[in-house]
């Protein structure tokens, strides 16, 4: 069976959201699943020394106009929202209680507040909008409350960063592909390109 696609992502990231309603597509045309990792770009910007594009310098008008494009390009409901970027702690640590607990939730909910944010103007940084979220696709929101407090989740979360950077993980999203790193919503086409060469070289 062929591996699966680990698709690192933060829900702050507008390419993360685009790439998050694309990307099980992707991965279905190659029989693959999807390894759904969440992480914070905060402790990889102090590494790297990046900061979000919209506070880059002569990059952050751009950046706004190309999230816009990209998603009208590919049919994606889209508004930047405000405020910019954000805090998702919860939502992170969600995704991660949610595969110890209520796997078949996950992805499901991860599309869902990454929709909230970036196309109903949802604050995703408030962990009552992140169980609001939950509770709308079933998942009890009580528990999840609880979960995303956990000493162990918030060290799980802690330690999927640290694994994430040391196998050079810089930003969202980020796919490893058979251990083959892609960084970027336009990397898909590279993606897709080099799978079907590598599908070729076996036959």
């Amino acid at each position: 069976m062929a591996t699966p696609i680990d698709f690192y992502f933060e829900f702050s990231s507008p390419y993360g959201y685009l790439a998050s309603t694309q990307i099980e597509g992707l991965a279905a045309e190659f029989g693959r699943q999807v390894n759904w990792k969440p992480i914070l770009l905060g402790p990889m910007f102090k590494t790297t020394g990046s900061a979000p594009l919209t506070e880059v310098p002569m990059k952050g008008e751009y950046s706004k106009r190309d999230f816009a494009r990209s998603a009208m390009l590919h049919d994606i409901p889209y508004v930047q929202p405000h405020p910019f970027p954000i805090g998702t702690v919860s939502a992170a640590r969600a995704v991660i209680y949610l595969q110890e607990h209520d796997s078949g939730k996950v992805a499901d909910f991860i599309k869902r507040t990454y929709r909230a944010y970036f196309a109903e103007g949802k604050n995703i940084s408030e962990t009552g909008v992140v169980l609001a979220v939950a509770d709308g696709l079933g998942i009890d929101a009580r528990k999840l409350a609880d979960g995303i407090g956990q000493d162990a989740i918030k060290q799980r979360l802690k330690q999927e960063i640290e694994a994430a950077m040391a196998r050079g993980v810089f930003g969202s999203p980020f796919m490893f592909v058979d251990d083959e790193p892609f960084w970027g919503f336009d990397r898909f086409d590279h993606i897709r390109r080099w799978l079907e060469r590598r599908g070729q070289e076996r036959a």
